[in-house]
């Protein structure tokens, strides 16, 4: 496996992830959880572009090789 790939995988778990933050959100009724799983979706979506932009980085790498 290559950090490529782990990258990939990565970002493909915080996408779920954040799909199971959002849902969570819209089915509950209780104002404060529905608050904090908005909050994490929003905090994931910092770990995505951070995972994306090191899988960025790998394709400049790979490029110019």
């Amino acid at each position: 496996m290559t950090v490529k790939s782990d990258l990939q995988k990565a970002v493909a778990s915080a996408q779920a992830a954040k799909g199971t933050y959002l849902m969570a959100a819209q089915s509950t009724e209780d104002q404060s959880a529905k608050q904090q799983f908005e909050q994490m979706s929003t905090d994931i979506d910092n770990h995505i572009n951070y995972l994306n932009s090191r899988l960025d980085y790998l394709g400049g790498i790979t490029q110019d090789v």
